[in-house]
């Protein structure tokens, strides 16, 4: 009997990061990753002059001043109707993939960022606070989209052997977004009463970055062979993202894919919850999903000027303090991707959802006798710090808004 040597067995071939690969995850990630993070903390520089603008607009309209419930009930919509918009672009997008593909939709979700470009950075001059509302909620619909259509882009153009490390351009570009929202949201940038207007202008720059590069990035090749049918178009994107002409091994992965879809039967959610075999991994997404959604961190980004003013910071320090969460934010996920396939995923998420309660539970205990010790303000800051670092330790990096990355593989 003859033994073959293990040499002789051919293993999947050894990738390589190429340029296109490189290319295609940078430049999806810059118009959508980054907008999303931008927006999350581009509100909270201009806060102040934001609820001025809405108050003069108010005298000049009703020839009063507005009140102080209703200017907060204004910037309170402005704030959380990001979130509504992003309900609404997230149910759009089956069709959209569908009708146009995976770059496809993220090319044409750019129309609905530079809609709010103007539109946020023209609310002033045109008087209106109710321009501003409408833009936060277009932005929040482009956000919706992007956060569910790029991951799905970059899973569907990368091969195994470097599909982690190609989606945590997607990670990192949202806290780097988080971090350029806050720099330049100084006073000696764009944070000042005469130009807060740009850091609103400033959304269309990305937009516009990926517009003029992607179009020339293939497309998904799944998209091309499973939807278009266009076995020669999917082989030419596979070998431009691979870097290798012979491409038949991820060919016939996505073949193998497409005839079993065909052959089973899709289960509804009922019968999802019905099958006992599935019950564990239903429950294990549901929780986890919930969590992360319900974690409280988003009130962090967004009211992070006023906790800190709160707890007794001088508002002239607050925005160079609020700076570094987002510098921890982007620490935090670099590191996470670079240990998150030597550690796991279920330790970083215990960690770090473990750790916000614990962090939480401590902020609330320091604000609330922030007034007794002048030194309880530290404690309160460290907290934000430490949520933060948590939350993208764990959370923020390896569940993400998306669950078919992770979710995927548990049924």
């Amino acid at each position: 009997m003859q033994h073959k040597d293990s040499s002789d067995v051919k293993g999947p071939p050894k990738q390589r990061l190429t340029v296109c690969l490189i290319s295609a995850a940078f430049f999806g990630s810059v118009g959508s990753s980054f907008l999303y993070g931008y927006n999350l903390s581009v509100v909270n520089a201009p806060a102040s002059y934001i609820k001025t603008f809405y108050n003069k607009t108010w005298i000049d309209r009703y020839n009063e001043p507005i009140g102080d419930g209703t200017v907060t009930l204004l910037w309170s919509v402005t704030v959380s109707i990001f979130a509504i918009g992003g309900l609404v672009g997230a149910l759009t997008v089956s069709f959209l993939i569908k009708v146009l593909g995976r770059k496809g939709t993220l090319l044409a979700n750019n129309g609905l960022a530079l809609i709010a470009a103007l539109l946020l950075a023209l609310g002033e001059t045109a008087g209106s606070f109710e321009m501003l509302i409408i833009g936060r909620f277009i932005i929040g619909m482009d956000s919706g989209v992007s956060l569910s259509v790029l991951p799905m882009y970059l899973g569907e153009i990368s091969p195994r052997q470097v599909r982690g490390s190609i989606g945590q351009f997607h990670s990192i570009f949202i806290c780097l977004g988080v971090f350029i929202g806050q720099v330049l949201g100084l006073p000696e940038i764009l944070g000042q009463e005469s130009r807060w207007n740009f850091l609103f202008g400033f959304l269309a720059l990305p937009a516009l970055l990926q517009l003029c590069v992607l179009p020339f990035l293939p497309e998904s090749p799944r998209f091309l062979l499973m939807e278009r049918r266009d076995e020669a178009g999917a082989e030419k994107a596979f070998q431009a993202f691979l870097g290798r002409s012979d491409v038949s091994r991820e060919l016939e992965e996505v073949h193998a894919e497409s005839r079993a879809q065909n052959t089973q039967r899709t289960a509804s959610v009922l019968e999802l919850f019905r099958k006992r075999s599935l019950r564990w991994q239903l429950i294990t997404v549901i929780v986890v999903m919930s969590c992360y959604q319900l974690c409280g961190l988003n009130a962090i980004w967004y009211y992070t000027n006023g906790i800190l003013q709160n707890a007794g910071f001088q508002p002239a320090v607050i925005p160079y303090i609020t700076l570094s969460t987002g510098g921890i934010e982007t620490l935090a996920a670099v590191i996470s991707g670079l240990v998150i396939e030597k550690v796991g995923r279920r330790p970083l998420l215990i960690f770090g959802f473990s750790a916000m309660a614990v962090f939480f539970s401590l902020l609330t205990v320091f604000l609330h006798y922030q007034d007794r010790f002048s030194w309880m303000p530290y404690l309160s800051f460290t907290s934000i710090l430490l949520l933060i670092a948590s939350f993208c330790s764990g959370p923020g990096t390896d569940v993400g808004p998306n669950v078919e990355p992770w979710g995927t593989p548990l049924f």
